[in-house]
């Protein structure tokens, strides 16, 4: 009698997992790259009429909030001179 060979085995589930993988949290950047210290933060920086503003609607929430934002925008709030002279823009090198 011929005898048929068995198939092969699958592999075994716990030799594949040898290896732990760690979780990291996604990230669209590679933990490698080095940021420009002008850009690593997000904080706010206050210039003088951006600090008024902010003093006053900080107190405010929900629909107080649009209504105090809406007064600024009219043209009511004189909060100072806006500096022209300051290049805040950025070029980068491609």
């Amino acid at each position: 009698m011929d005898s048929v060979p068995n198939p092969p085995l699958p592999p075994n589930p716990y030799d594949l997992k040898k290896e732990k993988k760690k979780n990291e949290p996604f990230s669209r950047i590679d933990k490698n790259i080095k940021v420009d210290p002008k850009f690593a933060s997000n904080e706010y920086v206050s210039i003088s009429y951006s600090q008024r503003a902010h003093e006053d609607l900080i107190v405010t929430k929900g629909k107080g909030f649009t209504k105090e934002k809406n007064k600024k925008k009219r043209g009511n709030f004189r909060a100072g001179v806006i500096d022209i002279t300051e290049k805040k823009a950025v070029y980068f090198d491609d």
